[in-house]
């Protein structure tokens, strides 16, 4: 192989640097070295026009960040020199997956109505747990390492903070369904485990799968037993049995539908917080990508 290797200098290169890969013809495969936000971006590099059933892109991901989910809920090892072993060995018996992604797009009609389209590749939320990525973010400017015992803190002091924890604001709409209101928190999974805490995987829908469209967990009250029992369940969680109860909402396979708020609330994809939105639509789009695994 003939390798180029280029690093990443601000924000948005790495998806920079792919759609160029993409647009130049002769780049057969790009490799991201990086955690799960270097990752989205190459993606969206990748797919800057869109999948193309003809050709789609081929990607492998090497894990370089602290959780680094998409790679794991791949199968590839979480280490940098292990999995690019693993990648090796891949290429050289020529073995790849087909996998789908989710797409995100500001919704017609409202005032998010102009916010490019983003895609993900394995979960997005709006509410709850987007307000504690945005705060994690916030500390990790000011210096502090992003450990696990961060995000705990950050998601106590966001909880005692949060003003529509009992009575949730967004509504999810579907095509020729019945909406489901008043959710306080709504994460979209593409694949799991949601995500990982060290080497324990956390699953916030485990149905969701790359083979399959979207999956929602939806949760309409936070109260203090509520956040007990919701955590005790995710810290719980099995690939058979994650969240559950008479508060939670639990959807499969979606291809399209709307999370709309009462009020802007913190947004995020992939664990990159994206600021308030009142409205987004979401679209999971099956053999959207090619992996090395």
């Amino acid at each position: 192989m003939k390798l180029e290797a280029v690093t990443t200098e601000y924000r948005g290169h790495a998806r920079d640097l792919a759609r160029r890969a993409v647009e130049a013809k002769d780049v057969e495969m790009v490799v991201a070295l990086g955690g799960d936000g270097t990752v989205n971006e190459v993606v969206n590099g990748l797919l800057h026009h869109g999948p193309d059933p003809e050709r789609l892109p081929l990607l492998a991901v090497v894990p370089g960040g602290s959780t680094n989910v998409f790679a794991r809920a791949l199968g590839l090892p979480n280490d940098a020199v292990e999995a690019t072993g693993a990648i090796l060995d891949a290429l050289r018996e020529r073995r790849e997956r087909t996998v789908g992604l989710g797409l995100a797009a500001g919704t017609p009609g409202t005032e998010d109505e102009g916010v490019p389209s983003r895609w993900f590749t394995f979960c997005a939320g709006l509410g709850f747990d987007a307000g504690v990525i945005g705060r994690v973010e916030q500390q990790r400017e000011r210096g502090k390492r992003s450990t696990h015992a961060l995000y705990v803190r950050q998601m106590l002091r966001h909880f005692l903070e949060e003003p529509h924890r009992r009575h949730g604001t967004i509504t999810l709409k579907r095509p020729e369904e019945d909406p489901v209101e008043d959710l306080v928190v709504s994460i979209v999974c593409n694949t799991a485990p949601w995500t990982y805490l060290g080497n324990r995987p956390v699953y916030a829908s485990p149905e969701a799968s790359f083979d399959t469209a979207l999956d929602v967990l939806g949760l309409k009250r936070l109260s203090t037993p509520a956040v007990a029992r919701y955590a005790t369940q995710l810290l719980t969680s099995t690939p058979e049995r994650g969240p559950h109860g008479k508060h939670a909402v639990t959807l499969h396979d979606l291809t399209d539908f709307t999370l709309h708020s009462k009020v802007p609330l913190p947004f995020q994809m992939d664990g990159d917080h994206l600021g308030l939105r009142t409205s987004v639509t979401f679209t999971g789009v099956r053999r959207a990508l090619r992996v090395i695994v």
